[in-house]
């Protein structure tokens, strides 16, 4: 499965999947500017980004794309590093606030989801109904662990990158940058042909199945 078709969605099933996605970029997005600032850097508050309103974190252009080609983008959070007192170790720990932050959302949601079909509240109401909550919380719990995982590809524009550059040596990270854009080229062929799957594929087939099942089994050990 390349990256492209895992988006592809029905009419009906759209609505599902905007919704998952915008809940899982605008806590994404806090989250690099909530531990930014807890560290110490203004920049995140002072350009109205430690917020939960949406609107502070989308991209026009990347919405658009969201919608018409199922691939897009929110506004990246803008960080001044020189405002960290170990600059490179919570750099890091910044960019991956972002990656765990859907992590914790798919995980939460989750949880939710058993504790409201084991205390009953899914009993009685309509088959349109069940369809409608169940598929909700089931795509916002795929697309966050998505989200978490595919962030964490040592790709530009991506937190995995901006990680890697972090725990290199300050010439690397130099050397990298020199490349950045050609690797952004990279990036966008691979998400956008079928070449994609060798690299992707991995993670829609075993990454994303097991940690949602390793999940599923730590919340039924916990609530049963």
């Amino acid at each position: 499965m390349d990256f492209l078709s895992y988006f592809s969605a029905t009419l009906n099933q759209l609505p599902f999947l905007l919704t998952a996605v915008l809940i899982g970029l605008t806590v994404h997005e806090f989250a690099h500017a909530f531990v930014a600032t807890r560290f110490g850097d203004p920049t995140p508050r002072n350009d109205g980004r430690l917020t939960l309103n949406p609107a502070a974190h989308l991209d026009l252009m990347g919405t658009l794309f969201f919608i018409f080609f199922h691939f897009g983008w929110a506004r990246p959070v803008l960080v001044d590093r020189r405002h960290f007192r170990r600059p490179r170790l919570y750099s890091i720990l910044v960019t991956f606030a972002g990656p765990f932050s859907n992590l914790l959302v798919a995980l939460v949601t989750m949880a939710l989801w058993m504790v409201a079909t084991a205390a009953g509240l899914m009993d009685g109401i309509s088959s349109q109904a069940g369809y409608i909550v169940n598929t909700l919380f089931g795509t916002i719990v795929h697309i966050n662990v998505l989200l978490f995982f595919f962030n964490l590809y040592p790709f530009p524009p991506l937190d995995g990158y901006r990680i890697v550059e972090d725990l290199v040596s300050p010439r690397l990270r130099a050397k990298m940058g020199q490349y950045e854009q050609w690797g952004i080229f990279v990036f966008l062929i691979l998400a956008i042909t079928p070449l994609g799957q060798f690299v992707f594929g991995p993670m829609f087939n075993y990454a994303i199945p097991m940690t949602i099942e390793a999940m599923s089994n730590l919340l039924s050990l916990l609530f049963m």
